[in-house]
C-alpha cells in the first residue's frame, strides 16, 4: 500500500494475511461435519474481531482479507455425509488404526498432524483410502503399513507430543490470536547461530561412510515466502511434484585447514526449526560433528523442474573423518550455485 493512504502518526505495516491450508486447483473441499462448524464459528470470530477493531483500518483491512478466504473456503465446502460411507473400507471421515496408531482422514483445513488428523491429500491419506482392516501396504525399502481396524465411530486418536509448544506467529500486537494459526516463529536469514550450544554426539564414527540424503515422502515441511517466512506446511511428497512450493534447505561445504572443500551435505528443515537448528541438530545425527560453529555464507532460491527451494548455504572448517559424500553428478550439481 502507498504511504500516502497511511494517517500521520500511524506508521504500524499491514500484517500479511496467512494462507488457508494447501488445496490443489481444482479438488473439492471435503470437510466433515466437525469441519464446516468450525469454519463457521471461525467467521463469528473473525466478524466479532472486526467490530472490535473499529476504526483501526489495518487491523480490519486485515480481518476483511482473512474473512474473504475464509468464506471462499465455506462456498467451496462439501460436506461428506458418512452415514454413507462404506464401513469395512477406508474413506474419507473415517478413523484408522495402522502400525498401532490411530489418525482421522479429514479436510485441508481441519488436519492438524501433532492430533492425529490428516488431510485426505496427504500421501499417507491416499494410501489407506480404499483399504480394509489386514490389507498391508509396501513402501519403499522394508517399510510397510498394515491396516488394523476401520471406524466410523470416534477412536483415541494417537497424538504427537512436542517438547515445545507451538507459538503463535506475530503481526501486530493487537492482531487477534483466532485469525492466525498457531506455528512455529517464522524463520529468517537474520536468526543468528547460537554460539558455543553444547551438542554430545550420539554417532561414534569409527571410519568414513557414504551420506544418504534423508528423503520422508509422509514427513511435514515448512512452506516459506522468498525472506524465509513460514507461510504453512505441506508434505515431502507434495512438495516434490512440480507444484513449486517453497521450502527451505540448509547445504553444508565441510572445509580443511588450507580452506578447501573436502565434504558437501544437505537437508530439508524440518518444520518448527530455524535452519540453524536444524543443521546443527543434523551434523550430530547424520555426521557424528559435535561442537562445530557453522557459519551462514549465504542464501538463494534453487527451482528445478520438481520443486523450489530456499537455500541457506554454510561452511565449517573440519579435520574429523566425516562420511563420504554421493559423487552422483545429480548430487554434485545441487551445490553448484552455493
Amino acid at each position: 500500500m502507498s504511504r500516502g493512504f497511511i494517517k500521520e502518526g500511524d506508521q504500524e505495516e499491514i500484517p500479511r494475511v496467512p494462507m488457508r491450508a494447501y488445496l490443489p486447483e481444482g479438488v473439492p473441499n471435503y470437510v466433515t461435519k466437525e469441519g464446516l462448524e468450525a469454519l463457521k464459528e471461525e467467521l463469528k470470530d473473525l466478524e466479532a474481531e472486526c467490530v472490535k477493531a473499529g476504526d483501526n483500518y489495518i487491523m480490519v483491512n486485515f480481518i476483511d482479507a482473512s474473512i474473504k478466504l475464509l468464506v471462499d473456503r465455506i462456498n467451496n465446502a462439501v460436506e461428506v455425509d458418512l452415514s454413507k460411507s462404506n464401513k469395512e473400507t477406508v474413506s474419507f471421515g473415517a478413523w484408522v488404526r495402522y502400525n498401532g496408531r490411530v489418525v482421522r482422514i479429514v479436510g485441508v483445513d481441519e488436519a492438524d498432524v501433532n492430533k492425529g488428523l490428516i488431510s485426505f491429500i496427504s500421501p499417507i491419506a491416499k494410501l489407506l483410502i480404499g483399504k480394509k482392516p489386514g490389507d498391508v501396504i509396501d513402501l519403499k525399502g522394508s517399510e510397510k503399513i498394515k491396516v488394523e481396524e476401520v471406524s466410523f465411530e470416534p477412536m483415541e486418536l494417537t497424538q504427537i507430543v512436542q517438547d515445545k509448544p507451538a507459538q503463535t506467529a506475530k503481526t501486530t500486537e493487537r492482531c487477534p490470536r483466532r485469525i492466525i494459526e498457531e506455528q512455529p516463529e517464522p524463520t529468517t536469514q537474520a536468526q543468528p547461530i547460537v554460539e558455543n550450544e553444547p551438542f554430545t554426539s550420539p554417532v561414534k564414527v569409527d571410519g568414513p561412510r557414504r551420506f544418504e540424503p534423508e528423503v520422508n515422502d509422509i514427513e511435514f515441511l515448512p512452506i516459506v515466502n522468498e525472506r524465509g517466512n513460514i507461510l504453512g506446511r505441506a508434505m515431502y511428497v507434495e512438495l516434490h511434484q512440480g507444484n513449486k512450493m517453497l521450502h527451505p534447505v540448509a547445504h553444508l561445504h565441510v572445509l580443511n585447514s588450507k580452506g578447501e572443500v573436502t565434504r558437501r551435505y544437505w537437508w530439508h528443515v524440518a518444520f518448527g526449526d530455524t535452519p540453524e537448528k536444524t543443521l546443527k541438530r543434523k551434523m550430530v545425527e547424520t555426521l557424528g560433528l559435535s561442537g562445530a560453529n557453522p557459519k551462514l555464507k549465504r542464501q538463494y532460491i534453487l527451482e528445478t523442474k520438481n520443486e523450489k527451494e530456499l537455500v541457506y548455504v554454510f561452511t565449517v572448517v573440519s579435520e574429523e573423518d566425516l562420511p563420504l559424500s554421493p559423487e552422483e553428478k545429480e548430487y554434485v550439481n545441487l551445490f553448484e550455485k552455493d
